[in-house]
């Protein structure tokens, strides 16, 4: 009899060359190239209908490719069933049998592929406990809180060793609050496990907490691939800084170049901005709310100014206060430290933004 597969380090990279699906002659996901490393937590992150499910199904086995080749480990699994392919897959509705226990839902696919009762005891402990719910595995599914029975569902998946772990939207049926302690859960189990994980999400947040990196996807393409924090700060197109958090956007004339950081005119006034492909001479600066500071006449130690302006808006939002500025024909949205002095609606005040810290992208049309 088998036992079940040892966790490797150097299992689970996933290579998508050219996937593309059509549907009524319509490109539902548009030639995707796509590569995951081995033992990477990587999210597809976009709007519902931006086709991040669709590569998942496909890489997965679950949907075929009208074009393209996916990869395991090296190895051509285009034309293998699911089965064939060593992945494990979470649901979003969990999909545990209702008439099992907790145990026996776990133990199912090490039936399926006749290891012996010790081993599969075993296994169904490590299981167990590696998620945290030793001691309830004679329970019911049906006995279990919406969080449990998710983390049921992870065990089933990894109980067989895979290679790699795909979620489709696992935590979308559960509250915020749980849906981040749970996303926690999901990240050291996979960490633990040393498994490959594809997740896929709408939300922003989760894809920031768990992810080692991410690619941001619309209208079945992939924008932007990189780990979160510099796809948030180095967007590459309007669609990426406006998806991930807010943005002030303003249109910009390029004065300067050295390396990445560029000079560029805002009206009268100077800003350092950084950009890795812009060709042009007129850009669109992205300035994030959390990089500007309120100022008088003259920008502060550090910074650049954008202009002044009257405040029109003043909220404290708990961890933040936002104000928004009018200035210029267009309003500026900062957050600010609400332990700080805080201005109030009517007041003049002058707006800056750290040197060098804003993006440029490519001019809105």
């Amino acid at each position: 009899m088998g036992s079940a597969p040892a966790s490797d380090l150097s299992r689970g990279e996933v290579t998508a060359t050219g996937v593309g699906l059509d549907y009524n002659g319509k490109p539902a996901l548009d030639d995707a190239d796509l590569h995951v490393r081995a033992g990477e937590f990587f999210t597809l992150l976009g709007p519902s209908g931006s086709g991040k499910t669709t590569l998942l199904r496909i890489i997965a086995g679950l949907l075929d490719a009208t074009r393209g080749r996916v990869d395991i480990d090296g190895e051509d699994v285009t034309d293998l069933p699911t089965q064939r392919r060593d992945i494990g897959f979470v649901f979003q509705n969990y999909a545990l049998f209702p008439h099992l226990t907790v145990a026996q839902n776990i133990e199912f696919g090490l039936k399926v592929r006749r290891l012996d009762a010790s081993a599969r005891r075993r296994r169904v402990s490590e299981m167990l406990e590696l998620v945290a719910l030793d001691g309830l595995g004679d329970r019911q599914p049906g006995e279990l809180s919406g969080g449990q029975q998710q983390r049921v569902a992870l065990a089933r998946a990894l109980a067989q060793g895979p290679r790699v772990l795909l979620l489709d939207e696992p935590l979308g049926a559960l509250d915020r609050a749980l849906r981040q302690d749970l996303g926690a859960e999901v990240r050291r189990i996979q960490q633990q496990s040393n498994t490959t994980a594809i997740y896929v999400t709408h939300d922003q947040d989760e894809a920031f907490i768990l992810s080692d990196r991410m690619g941001v996807m619309r209208d079945g393409r992939i924008c932007q691939i990189g780990r979160p924090e510099d796809i948030y700060r180095s967007p590459q197109d309007l669609f990426v800084a406006r998806f991930l958090g807010q943005a002030n956007l303003l249109d910009v004339d390029i004065l300067e170049r050295s390396g990445d950081t560029f000079t560029v005119a805002r009206g009268a006034h100077r800003v350092r901005a950084r950009a890795t492909d812009i060709n042009e001479s007129v850009a669109t600066c992205v300035v994030r709310p959390e990089q500007i500071a309120l100022c008088g006449d003259e920008p502060l130690a550090g910074y650049d100014l954008l202009g002044r302006g009257e405040v029109t808006v003043s909220r404290f939002l708990g961890q933040r206060h936002s104000v928004h500025i009018a200035m210029d024909g267009m309003e500026l949205t900062a957050d600010l430290d609400p332990y700080g002095p805080v201005p109030r609606p009517g007041d003049v005040v002058g707006a800056c933004v750290r040197a060098g810290h804003c993006a440029l992208i490519p001019r809105m049309h």
